[in-house]
């Protein structure tokens, strides 16, 4: 029985069919049917017309009477039959082999597509790698010449050795400041750890209550609904097929 789909007033909901045959199964009646010729849309079916044939043709043979005449006719009407049978087996055998034909092809530019793919890839990372090295390669120029005009405009040791224990004692400064400033980055981190923790646990908080009251009004607006549809009696029965 095929139970068909209503559609629930009031919420624009429909209710899935229930069929006697899931897809899978409906596959398997239609390619038996196919591959059989049980059925068909005009007249009767052509396997059932060509076991009729044959079935006539048969009891007429076995027959003690002198009746050459009409097995004569019932075997031309059999061979006939045969040959109008035969004609659609070949156009599938025919469509059959055209696309086993074309599958080949296509999994045979498949896989060209495929090994294209694979060697675009290959060539793509060994230009990836190229280009690194050239990138180091040109860095390490850039540096070489960089250092070289640094050396270039060097001023003498002394005034060198001066600047480098201003230096040094602007980098203790610096590492004392760092310090200090680690150390006040580290609390303030430790700071927003506790106010994000603090946030997300009343986000959590309001989100339960708002689920909680969504419910509370979903459950409200079903028992008015069941109400509603048992004051009444029911407003559209179930079609049954």
């Amino acid at each position: 029985m095929l139970g068909k789909g209503r559609k629930v007033s009031g919420r624009g909901e429909t209710v899935a069919a229930n069929y006697a045959f899931g897809p899978a199964e409906d596959d398997i009646i239609i390619k038996h049917r196919l591959l059989t010729r049980t059925t068909t849309t005009r007249g009767e079916p052509p396997l059932k017309k060509l076991q009729r044939k044959f079935t006539s043709f048969v009891l007429e043979v076995e027959k003690d009477n002198d009746n050459y005449n009409d097995c004569a006719k019932l075997s031309k009407a059999l061979l006939q039959e045969l040959s109008t049978f035969e004609i659609p087996l070949l156009k599938s055998k025919a469509v059959i082999d055209a696309n086993l034909r074309e599958k080949e092809n296509f999994n045979e530019l498949k896989d060209e597509i495929n090994r294209q793919i694979l060697q675009a890839q290959t060539d793509i990372e060994d230009l990836k790698k190229q280009l690194e090295e050239s990138k180091i390669e040109r860095q390490h120029k850039e540096e070489c010449e960089a250092f070289r005009k640094l050396i270039s405009a060097q001023p003498p040791r002394s005034e060198t050795q001066k600047s480098i224990a201003e230096l040094e004692k602007e980098i203790a400064a610096l590492e004392t400041e760092n310090t200090a400033g680690s150390r006040l980055l580290e609390l303030r981190k430790k700071q927003f750890a506790l106010l994000l923790h603090v946030v997300d646990e009343l986000q959590n908080t309001i989100e339960e209550e708002q689920k909680s009251l969504i419910e509370e009004m979903r459950m409200v607006t079903e028992e008015q609904k069941t109400g509603l549809e048992d004051a009444s009696g029911g407003s559209e029965p179930m079609t049954v097929d």
